[in-house]
């Protein structure tokens, strides 16, 4: 337990959020700038703010209190559910939310956060709106190709399908401009780094380094692979509970999907991963199992190359075995 800090407990929601204070007195301000200016003249220094990564409802009142210099602290929800069952607790509502989400910050002091600059939001908004554009300019490629094959498709119908594609198209080009210009603002050298990669891409380089925030968040590769939920949970348990091996899946989906589609381009280009990859077939594994691997494998390059600020070398391994 923690005595020296001053914890506030918060629950937030779409249009309010709940407070307890270490004094377990509660608090309840709407989630706007009024309600945010409320609650800073209930802090002082010593107060730091804890509350639940809840979507987006939480990120105006984080980037509100750090511009006013208080201290927060943004917890993975799993973390509070499992501690609400620690306890025992048969009350669910937003208050005892709060209040637990304080006792939860008084007894495991977790780690500040210090939030992202203000290219780096940008950068995750553009990437996005890319995802939600792409999905949609698939959808109209197969509407199109749907009216196409019947025997006698409305034309209308097909030209206005093709605008709205062209449309579509246009757009998500100016937001891989703004993009690509973002990041090789904050990140120019290891973008290049990144592209020597065999089996890594242009687009997946980019989006390397927008997820990981260049990798200045991580401080060894097993911390960046627990990020994209690509680690193995094994359980097993005396003699008879032995499950099977999988992957966590308990990180960013989206940086999991996109090294599981480079993984098939590293098996035929990249030396290290192929080699992996053979290595585990040959074994028996399965395929599936043997590309998560490479997904590892490949990440772990991605990292140790932009830390070392060192172009891919596919001798590097060798030469230091050597010496």
């Amino acid at each position: 337990m923690n005595k020296d800090k001053n914890y506030f407990g918060i629950d937030i929601s779409k249009d309010v959020f709940d407070v307890c204070d270490n004094n377990r007195t509660y608090y309840q301000f709407t989630n706007s700038v009024s309600g945010f200016k409320k609650l800073l003249k209930l802090l002082d220094s010593n107060t730091i703010c804890v509350m639940e990564a809840t979507g987006y409802y939480h990120l105006r009142l984080a980037y509100f209190l750090l511009e006013h210099d208080q201290g927060v602290c943004i917890v993975n929800p799993l973390k509070i559910k499992r501690y609400i069952q620690m306890q025992l607790s048969k009350i669910k509502t937003d208050k005892s939310d709060s209040k637990m989400i304080q006792a939860y910050a008084t007894d495991l002091n977790p780690s500040l956060w210090f939030g992202q600059s203000k290219s780096q939001q940008d950068s995750l908004q553009l990437s996005r709106l890319l995802s939600i554009y792409t999905k949609q300019s698939t959808q109209l490629k197969n509407k199109i190709h749907g009216e196409e094959v019947l025997g006698n498709p409305s034309k209308e119908v097909v030209r206005s399908l093709k605008r709205q594609l062209k449309s579509l198209k246009k757009e998500m080009g100016i937001l891989e401009e703004q993009l690509l210009n973002n990041v090789k603002l904050e990140h120019q050298e290891s973008l290049t780094l990144l592209k020597t990669i065999p089996g890594i891409g242009d687009k997946t380089a980019l989006m390397l380094l927008v997820f990981t925030d260049g990798f200045t968040r991580f401080e060894s590769s097993k911390e960046l692979c627990s990020y994209a939920g690509i680690t193995p949970v094994i359980k097993q348990s005396g003699s008879s509970v032995k499950g099977r091996p999988r992957i966590s899946k308990m990180g960013n989906p989206k940086l999991r999907n996109l090294l599981f589609l480079c993984s098939f381009n590293a098996c035929k280009y990249n030396v290290a991963c192929k080699a992996l990859f053979d290595r585990l077939v040959a074994k028996g594994k399965s395929k599936k199992l043997a590309l998560i691997a490479v997904c590892n494998k490949l990440l772990k390059q991605a990292f140790s190359i932009v830390k070392n600020r060192l172009p891919y070398d596919v001798n590097f391994r060798s030469v230091l075995v050597e010496n």
